[in-house]
């Protein structure tokens, strides 16, 4: 017999043969005259190597089979396969829909408790893991790991049609249905498909009427948040996309593309004239019916345009918005001050 196995960890202990043929206790590094660099035992597993002083008890069965990547439990149904027996029986909960651990804030029910816990955090606002980069903190250790990619810059899920690659496994099965048109989320209202199951909420809005999203201005509401965002610049006036040609600004991309490509798809059918936007169109039919919605609150006098009805409030308030940068004067009407500039320029008048 060369040498003793310990049932743990496979890890073989030297000893040292008396002369009648037993063995004795394992000896100490000296008695053993390990030279320097070596180490007394050696597991047979991973090659790791250690003294006598550095002994451990052995792994447990469970221990040992993480460290063997041995995984003799197996699901029957779907032939998923586990280290540990527990695993597996929280793994059947999946198939039985059994959810045992509730929400005491929510009523939602989980199959395991590890995700009833992160779960809370939602509620409780807890996030224990932080960016050490940006600062941004996360519910989850997995989504901080998905995050730290757009630092780092990997994107380790690639597609094998186009060799577009993405950050997150699922943003590369929702760009495959691209390719295969694969649209597994259906309204029960109107049989209407789509490829995410964002896309189907947002749409379901449509049937039920709701909308989330309020302006806290007008209180106007709306079924999407985007919606909103464009609305509020009504409001505040921004117009953050600019035409590279002319630089002329606009509130929504869409009128940006209708500019840069001179599309005018809304033809009035009394004068034929052509406008970029529907809204433009409405405005402009109100010259041939005559038709004044806007009204003054002085003196009742009407407008076909919230602009021109703006502009006369001015008339009533003595506002003059619009200053000569030379002389100062300021004057109630932009075309005022252009006309006026005039006298500075020496440019005729027409």
């Amino acid at each position: 017999m060369d040498g003793e196995h310990c049932g743990g960890c496979e890890l073989a202990r030297k000893w040292d043969p008396v002369s009648d043929g037993d063995w004795q206790e394992p000896l100490s590094d000296s008695e053993l005259r390990v030279q320097p660099g070596e180490r007394a035992f050696a597991s047979e597993i991973c090659g790791y190597s250690f003294n006598y002083g550095d002994w451990q008890e052995p792994l447990s069965d469970s221990e040992l089979r993480v460290e063997t990547a041995e995984k003799p439990f197996g699901c029957d149904i779907c032939g998923k396969r586990f280290t540990q027996q527990k695993s597996l029986k929280s793994h059947m909960r999946t198939h039985k829909g059994e959810k045992p651990f509730v929400c005491d804030h929510c009523g939602k029910r989980f199959t395991v408790q590890s995700k009833l816990k992160r779960h809370m955090r939602g509620h409780t606002g807890e996030k224990p893991f932080g960016c050490d980069v940006c600062g941004k903190r996360f519910t989850q250790q997995e989504h901080l790991k998905t995050h730290m990619r757009t630092h780092t810059g990997e994107k380790p899920f690639g597609c094998n049609v186009c060799g577009r690659s993405f950050i997150t496994e699922e943003c590369l099965k929702r760009h495959m249905r691209t390719h295969t048109g694969e649209k597994p989320f259906g309204c029960n209202v109107c049989s209407k498909t789509f490829v995410q199951q964002g896309h189907l909420k947002l749409h379901i809005r449509i049937h039920t009427g709701e909308k989330p999203f309020g302006c806290n201005v007008c209180k106007k509401r709306f079924n999407l948040k985007a919606a909103l965002n464009r609305h509020i610049r009504t409001h505040t006036g921004e117009k953050p996309l600019g035409c590279d040609i002319c630089g002329k600004r606009f509130a929504q991309q869409k009128h940006l593309k209708r500019h840069v490509r001179g599309e005018k798809p809304f033809d009035c059918n009394v004068c034929g004239r052509s406008f970029a936007r529907e809204e433009f169109l409405k405005r402009h039919m109100r010259t041939h019916t005559e038709e004044k919605l806007f009204v003054c609150d002085v003196c009742c006098k009407t407008f076909v345009q919230q602009r021109y009805l703006k502009s006369h409030m001015r008339t009533h308030t003595g506002e003059k918005p619009f200053g000569c940068n030379v002389c100062e004067k300021r004057f109630k009407h932009k075309s005022a001050l252009n006309r006026h500039m005039r006298t500075h320029t020496g440019e005729k008048q027409l």
